[in-house]
């Protein structure tokens, strides 16, 4: 018998190994979520500053039912289970004066800082959309009040009219309008250059128009950084102003005037001097930290690398 051969052996050929596609990994240190555009440390920031947003419109009525603040304690004591941050120059608790003065220093510097951001923000949109005469009068008159320093205007607004509540959100809000006006104004002119609101201008639409639907949408975030800003700086004017003795007038407190009150536990490091500088260094942080990490700031940064 002739020798059969074996028959030939299919080799079969495995598919070609696909590439492994590299997911990009999520961005270390930025939390999943909606808070994705923020980094830990701004979620700290936004923690930290709804903390004190909370306190203000609600920790008065929350803590005086829980803290005894009459004065009965012993002076400038030390923090305990009853007084967590101590006692005052008069024995009062800490913790409630330091809730109480969050009610008027975040309350009067948002409401100022409200009042200056919104009038420099209308202000520039009508001189970038109006040009000529009404855009260089009113930056002439901006310029007239930025000739003034802020601390010598804030004191002889005070001196002269007083040192009520209504009267330092005046104050600080015609103090930090130029600056406000100014930020606002370099962004308006640039979008009423562009060929948009050319286009715009040129089918008939009117200056209202032109500065509510072309250009303030373009500048809202940027000058939501700026609010910001401006809010920090009017927290601290405000606490000056109360250091002084100009500032929000006792029996109402403010974190200002309540390190003034108890200027003598410096010596001793006592927790009535520390809580409230502690107060105005974290609220300051914290709204800095937040306008850190806004989404278009993130944005453009990562654009740059």
């Amino acid at each position: 018998m002739a020798e059969t051969e074996d028959p030939p052996v299919m080799k079969t050929l495995a598919p070609p190994a696909t590439a492994s596609v590299a997911h990009p990994a999520a961005p270390s240190g930025r939390p999943p979520g909606r808070f994705r555009h923020f980094g830990w440390t701004g979620l700290l920031g936004l923690a930290v500053l709804l903390f004190w947003i909370l306190a203000a419109f609600v920790g008065p009525e929350i803590l005086s039912r829980q803290f005894s603040s009459g004065g009965s304690a012993a002076v400038f004591a030390p923090m305990s289970a009853r007084h967590w941050l101590g006692t005052d120059y008069l024995g009062r608790d800490m913790l409630v004066r330091v809730i109480d003065g969050a009610r008027s220093t975040v309350g009067v510097a948002l409401v100022a800082t409200l009042l200056a951001s919104g009038t420099g923000t209308v202000l520039a949109l009508l001189a970038a959309a109006s040009e000529g005469v009404v855009d260089t009068a009113l930056s002439r008159a901006i310029d007239t009040l930025t000739a003034i320093p802020s601390k010598m205007f804030a004191l002889i607004m005070v001196a002269g009219f007083g040192s009520s509540i209504g009267m330092l959100v005046l104050t600080a809000a015609i103090i930090y309008i130029p600056g406000a006006y100014r930020i606002a104004r370099s962004l308006a002119v640039n979008i009423n250059a562009l060929d948009y609101v050319t286009v715009a201008r040129t089918r008939g639409e009117g200056r209202l128009y032109i500065m509510l639907r072309e250009i303030l949408p373009n500048i809202v975030g940027p000058m939501l950084a700026d609010l910001g800003l401006r809010f920090v700086y009017v927290v601290l004017l405000l606490a000056g102003l109360s250091f002084l003795g100009l500032g929000i007038q006792p029996p109402a407190a403010d974190w200002g005037s309540l390190v003034r009150e108890n200027i003598g536990a410096l010596p001793e490091a006592g927790a009535a001097v520390i809580a409230p500088a502690m107060a105005i260094a974290s609220l300051t942080i914290a709204v800095n930290l937040v306008i850190d990490n806004l989404p278009g700031r993130v944005a453009r940064e990562r654009g740059a690398r």
